[in-house]
């Protein structure tokens, strides 16, 4: 692909994102809720288009495609529990929204600080989101480095694909906050979606049509088709990698702080269904883009460049390529930009406001703004490294944030949680994580997100069972969901009816 069209594309990406990001800001923004929040006034649509490319980032049609190029098959049935997960989002989505705006939560973490009546909670969760999404965005700023690679034949270097990443990502984040970051990611989903489907036509009809390609997959690639295929996907690898992403919806903090955000319950089912649409496509193509790659390119050093080869490839009009790259850039920037918003409300709300005390939400703000370009720079140098599959360590970012899980289940269903056990279960399983990840070791055979799920489970219960809940907070708490919740249901039997 020639490097001037590479460049050209990105340039028209560039001008057309930041108008967008411009005509988005909306009023003066002075508080927490309007700049990491837009107000909570995102309708469906938005909602929707927002969501999913903060969702489907580098890690699909880089990642998930890597994924299938060595696996096989078993690629779409991990990315398949993925969208099973996301029924979480249809349970939890309401009692988030529900509470996010009686009690005007900012961050997940508020919410569980607020909820054990203990702000050390809230700290806790929110540094430990840190430690593990920082990875998670070099993961993203990696991607769009070996993207403008590959499709470049190395013209455009690496580092040069990340610090544009990451240069892009600061700009959207601050020009106009959430609202900027929901209204260009708007754009980089309808981008994704309509190009990356044409390529599949074009490959599809360029490989012989439907019979041909699973016919090369059958004589060249049998098991590719086939679990555990070439042997990556493993019983236990399938466990280690599928756990935490059935969690993803609700462990991450960058995708469950946008449950705050739509102006309506409306709105927030709008957005469920309209992401499932773009997932479902968006899965089968990046799984299509996978087993493509491994026809025409068996013997790739690095699985995490069949995209890159593939969008260069003969079977794909140049131009084509140059604006899937574009878009598969774009969804990768729009993940980058959401979690340095969200790391940066997470710290001046829950680490700098609790530690100094500070209530003034201007001061916050100005806080949660100095420390978004620091985030990108640790991003950066992360990505720097060169780890592993993008897929796999997007896993295992997940894995980390995963010990969070019982506690926030337990902040909707039961009474008799405590801060003690939120925090022992959160620090404990997950230094656990950490170690278990930097040793690679697997007991039992077992990967690090397994064991953070169970070990924080079990601490959670068991020190919440010793320890004396906050019962006045869990009782208006929960009395207030449970009655909600019930009203909506009349109200839609009534409308039923």
């Amino acid at each position: 692909m020639s490097t001037q069209i590479v460049w050209w594309i990105i340039a028209i990406y560039v001008i057309i994102a930041l108008v967008i990001a411009y005509l988005s800001r909306s009023g003066k923004q002075t508080n927490m809720a309007s700049y990491f929040l837009g107000d909570r006034k995102l309708n469906g649509f938005v909602s929707a288009l927002s969501y999913s490319a903060t969702t489907y980032s580098a890690f699909m049609l880089v990642g998930l495609a890597g994924l299938a190029y060595n696996g096989g098959v078993g690629a779409l049935g991990f990315e398949i529990i993925y969208f099973m997960g996301v029924s979480l989002v249809a349970f939890f989505g309401p009692r988030f929204w529900l509470v996010g705006k009686k009690y005007g939560y900012v961050t997940p973490s508020e919410m569980l600080g607020d909820r054990y009546n203990n702000k050390l909670v809230a700290s806790v969760v929110a540094i430990s989101s840190c430690l593990f999404l920082i990875p998670y965005s070099a993961v993203q700023l990696a991607g769009v480095g070996y993207l403008l690679q590959g499709v470049t034949n190395d013209a455009i270097p690496f580092t040069t694909g990340v610090i544009i990443a990451t240069v892009l990502a600061i700009v959207f984040s601050y020009i106009a906050g959430m609202r900027s970051v929901a209204w260009t990611d708007s754009l980089q989903s309808l981008i994704m979606l309509i190009t990356s489907t044409l390529v599949v036509i074009f490959i599809i009809n360029g490989l012989g049509g439907l019979g041909e390609f699973f016919g090369s997959l059958e004589t060249n690639q049998p098991k590719s088709l086939t679990v555990p295929g070439t042997g990556f996907f493993s019983f236990t690898t399938f466990l280690g990698l599928t756990i935490p992403w059935f969690f993803f919806s609700i462990s991450n903090p960058q995708v469950s702080q946008r449950l705050f955000m739509p102006a309506s319950l409306k709105s927030l089912r709008q957005m469920l269904m309209g992401f499932l649409v773009f997932g479902f496509i968006y899965t089968i193509v990046s799984v299509v883009w996978g087993f493509s790659a491994s026809i025409m390119f068996p013997d790739l050093a690095n699985a995490d460049l069949a995209t890159p080869k593939l969008l260069s490839s003969d079977l794909v009009p140049p131009v084509l390529g140059a604006i899937v790259m574009v878009g598969i850039m774009a969804a990768a920037v729009s993940t980058i930009d959401s979690i340095l918003l969200t790391l940066s409300s997470l710290f001046a709300r829950d680490v700098y406001g609790n530690i100094k005390k500070e209530s003034n939400e201007q001061k916050q703000l100005i806080v949660g703004k100095i420390v978004i370009p620091v985030i990108a720079i640790l991003a950066y140098l992360f990505a720097q490294l060169q780890l592993d599959l993008i897929a796999v360590l997007s896993v295992s970012a997940s894995a980390g944030l995963i010990v969070a899980v019982p506690a926030i289940i337990g902040a909707f269903f039961w009474k008799r949680g405590t801060a003690l056990g939120v925090l022992i279960s959160v620090i404990v399983s997950g230094i656990m994580v950490i170690f278990l990840e930097f040793t690679q070791t697997k007991p039992l055979g077992l990967a690090s997100g397994i064991w953070g799920i169970l070990v924080s489970t079990l601490l959670f219960i068991t020190v919440s069972l010793l320890t004396k809940a906050p019962e006045k907070k869990a009782e208006e708490f929960l009395t207030y969901i449970k009655t909600e919740m019930a009203t909506l249901k009349k109200k839609k039997s009534t409308k039923l009816k």
